[in-house]
């Protein structure tokens, strides 16, 4: 029996025993739900993951031995707010136009339909606690998306995480629709919201979006933080004090869902919104590249999902799956129909987890910043256009991208680029033109 059905065997039989768990007494008819980003943390950046000596991440470990941990999980892009924009809606946002960063400034169209959107609608508590990203206007708030809670700031990509005093409207902090000032460290700020948040609806089903802005540049953290790391390099100990404070913070959301006996029915899923970034010194392990590119190391991304109630501990899936997947598979788990006057890209990762699918979730995964970088993966094969230089990569044989096999495979390269061609051609221009004019 080969690798693939010897694995999803397995997981089928766990799957079994796993779903007679589904009607013992108290279980939730609807779950919880959980969606924590990090911002530019690297693959090689998580001790669940391949790392170095010196980074230890032991409640991100905790949810992955709860779960599920994927090694073929990929951002929707090399940047941060498209990935978001895809999060939110379940969509390629190429789609809608949103291809890079900059768009983040005409914001989310308002024609989309967020998660927090279809949540809410079935009874759901939302809040969000973070980095926005998605637009700086009043229509294009959180709290005008779906969210009936709001603490962060709004873009554009960074914030100082010590300076929370009042400032520029799309960096000051907000509380809800109000801006505030505020003390403290900003990603344990974002801890403490979270968990008062599931302190306060703990009684009925809620949906938790926690967008970190760690470990995104500027390089800032406790010093008595930082001084607990001697890489040789005091910028990469910053970053691993950064780290700290967010791995802390996750577990301060863990351990307030399993104080109030919600574990079981929580459904989590955690993942990075791109890619490593260079210049915070992120690690992206045997990965090529980084944030900024469509090598492995600008879109592959650490990415879990955990939810006992449901699904097996503790176990790798090969599965190829993409950031838009998060919303159909949190409305698939809360009964939740999705709408039908749009397209959604996104699939419900739950039966591919459980060993109950035959095909792959996904036949092809594409990614284009509108800036002449992009990338196509069918199965193992993957195609890399870096401003029309054509390059194609075995991806099973070769996640480091070491082995340009185009010249070897012209007809493999040929049938990616058409499918990559057919896609583009599907998709919207952008919403945000150059210069800053709304297209």
């Amino acid at each position: 029996m080969n690798d693939s059905l010897s694995r999803r065997a397995c997981l089928g039989a766990l799957a079994g025993g796993v779903m007679s768990a589904q009607t013992r007494p108290g279980r939730r008819s609807r779950p919880n739900i959980v969606v924590i980003v990090s911002d530019d943390q690297g693959y090689g950046d998580l001790s669940c993951y391949d790392h170095k000596p010196e980074v230890k991440t032991p409640n991100l470990d905790r949810l992955a031995s709860r779960g599920v941990r994927f090694s073929n999980g990929y951002a929707g892009a090399y940047v941060c707010a498209p990935t978001r924009a895809a999060v939110m809606t379940g969509r390629y946002q190429q789609r809608f136009g949103f291809y890079t960063a900059s768009d983040s400034r005409a914001g989310l169209p308002l024609s989309e339909i967020t998660i927090a959107d279809l949540l809410r609608r079935q009874g759901y508590a939302t809040g969000a606690f973070g980095k926005w990203h998605l637009g700086i206007e009043p229509p294009y708030h959180p709290r005008r998306r779906g969210f009936d809670e709001f603490y962060g700031f709004l873009g554009h990509g960074a914030h100082d995480y010590f300076n929370l005093r009042r400032g520029e409207p799309h960096n000051s902090i907000y509380r809800n629709d109000q801006v505030i000032d505020d003390t403290g460290y900003l990603t344990d700020n974002l801890g403490r919201e979270a968990v008062s948040f599931i302190d306060r609806h703990r009684t009925r089903p809620f949906f938790l979006y926690l967008p970190f802005n760690a470990v995104h540049f500027p390089l800032q953290a406790p010093e008595q933080d930082i001084r607990k790391h001697d890489t040789g390099n005091a910028k990469r100990d910053t970053y691993l004090a950064m780290l700290d404070h967010m791995d802390r913070a996750v577990g301060h959301v863990l351990e307030a869902i399993e104080r109030h006996g919600l574990d079981s029915s929580t459904l989590i899923l955690f993942f990075s919104d791109n890619g490593g970034a260079r210049n915070n010194l992120a690690n992206n392990g045997p990965l090529r590249d980084y944030k900024h590119s469509v090598y492995e190391g600008g879109i592959r991304v650490p990415f879990m999902m955990s939810w006992p109630d449901r699904l097996p501990r503790n176990i790798v899936s090969h599965e190829q799956v993409m950031t838009f997947d998060v919303l159909p598979t949190a409305c698939a788990a809360a009964g939740v129909p999705l709408p039908k006057d749009r397209v959604y890209d996104g699939r419900d990762m739950l039966p591919a987890v459980l060993g109950k699918t035959t095909a792959p979730l996904h036949e092809s995964l594409f990614w284009d910043g509108d800036e002449g970088r992009r990338a196509a993966r069918i199965g193992r094969w993957k195609l890399v256009d870096n401003r029309g230089k054509i390059e194609l990569y075995d991806l099973e044989k070769d996640r480091g991208e070491q082995n340009d096999l185009s010249g070897q495979h012209p007809d493999v390269t040929a049938r990616l680029r058409d499918a990559f061609s057919t896609w583009r051609k599907a998709m919207a221009p952008r919403i945000r033109q150059p210069g800053g004019r709304r297209a």
